[in-house]
């Protein structure tokens, strides 16, 4: 059952353009079996997507017989997935009765492995934080240390929740590094070398008996912001993560670009200033270095040493306290996110020329400065890409909030799930008794 998940993941099922589909045909080519499976996943997500719709608007919607209609809703209701909700308004002749989908029938874990936090949210089939909770660790130096960490999180939310582990559809985990999608069990050495030979797939697996998958947290935030924030337009987006690094996650054409290896979008680690030293990638002046959390802090602490007029603090300097500081007038720490903003501008720059998105929206901690660090970078901007791409293109904040990452861990599984019906544990034995 766990490979179900992955296997879902790389195999898409696009559901657009199904109506008028042929049901003699696709019997000849598939089977019958495989085709009825084929039919009670479209209709299954046209009633997630729909929320409440007759067996007849699904019949003139998919053009499937209405015979065919009211077998595959009876094995929907037999899942606990769908149920009936009353009576629809009449078109001439009976009332239909309406069909919804039960977004409580069972629920979902995302996991957000950031570089210095780990987060859990237990979600409804929409998505939806039910239970929430999250505590600073060091994730890139102790895998094990943050895999207990994981369990003891999700242990506690699921008993908030009141959720069975055989009542989760899976587990989605975001981590802050790429994920090859020929190996998308395990987490890059180069970029998180300490986590060399481990598999959180395997182990989460083996804790809970469900299906596991990993993304990379800026991917999961563009998923995100695609099902539920500022990419519901349907149009390109790219996601840009500012925290302890810089990362980008792109949707294109509704789905998570990821590369060959997975390393599309690594903005992060485009080299901007060999002088700032080296990157945990091994490369030298990357713009992490010059963005991510512990540059701004060790950059604040320094220029606090010649400015006695500050309101920074010289000790117990965090990420937080600049943002405040700057919200508050303190020239020096404006000074220090103007910077950011500059540096920032050029990795966006590069998105900006190579992408080109309808969208781009910034996440992460550092975006708390809001516009006192996207100001600066619109100017920077508008020194190195052509004016068309800065002016048509949208740049906003994300208003999905500290739970956006573990949100688009959640979409993942539930994504691969309204693909693939099989993931749902509840279509085991529906399966089974249909094969």
């Amino acid at each position: 059952m766990p490979k179900k998940l992955r296997h879902a993941l790389d195999r898409r099922i696009r559901t657009a353009g199904a109506s008028g589909f042929s049901e003699n045909i696709n019997s000849q080519v598939f089977g019958a079996s495989a085709v009825r499976a084929q039919h009670r996943a479209l209709l299954l997500r046209m009633i997630w997507c729909e929320k409440l719709i007759s067996r007849a608007d699904l019949a003139r919607q998919t053009g499937l017989s209405r015979s065919s209609i009211s077998a595959i809703v009876s094995d929907l209701l037999e899942t606990g997935l769908v149920h009936e909700a009353g009576s629809g308004d009449s078109r001439g002749g009976r009332r239909p009765i309406l069909l919804r989908f039960d977004d409580d029938a069972l629920s979902i874990a995302g996991v957000d492995m950031g570089a210095t936090a780990v987060s859990v949210a237990v979600t409804d089939l929409r998505a939806r934080v039910k239970v929430w909770r999250s505590k600073l660790h060091d994730v890139r130096n102790d895998p094990d240390g943050a895999f207990e960490l994981v369990r003891e999180l999700l242990d506690e939310a699921l008993a908030e929740a009141k959720v069975a582990p055989s009542n989760l559809v899976g587990i989605g985990v975001a981590v802050p590094s790429p994920v090859d999608p020929q190996d998308s069990d395990s987490i890059s050495p180069v970029f998180l070398p300490r986590w060399r030979g481990q598999n959180p797939v395997q182990r989460l697996e083996a804790a809970y008996r469900v299906p596991v998958a990993i993304e990379n947290d800026a991917n999961l935030g563009a998923l995100a912001e695609r099902w539920w924030g500022a990419g519901q337009d349907g149009r390109d987006l790219a996601f840009i993560k500012v925290a302890t690094g810089v990362g980008a996650g792109l949707i294109i054409h509704g789905d998570i670009y990821r590369g060959t290896t997975g390393i599309a979008g690594e903005i992060g680690h485009i080299p901007v200033d060999p002088s700032a030293g080296r990157c945990v990638c091994g490369l030298d002046g990357c713009l992490n270095l010059l963005v991510g959390t512990n540059h701004l802090i060790e950059r604040a602490r320094a220029l606090t040493k010649d400015d006695p007029n500050t309101t920074l603090p010289r000790r117990s300097m965090t990420v937080s306290k600049i943002v405040e500081s700057a919200f508050e007038g303190d020239a020096l720490a404006r000074s220090v996110l103007e910077e950011a903003g500059h540096h920032l501008a050029i990795g966006v720059a590069a998105l900006l020329n190579l992408f080109n998105p309808a969208t781009v929206v910034f996440g992460g901690s550092l975006t708390r400065a809001g516009e006192l660090l996207l100001r600066p970078l619109r100017e920077h901007l508008n020194q190195r890409v052509p004016l068309a791409s800065v002016t048509q293109s949208r740049f906003v904040l994300s208003s999905l909030g500290i739970e956006s990452i573990a949100r688009g861990a959640a979409t993942l599984v539930l994504q691969a799930a309204l693909d693939d019906p099989t993931v749902f544990p509840r279509f085991r034995g529906l399966q089974e008794h249909h094969a």
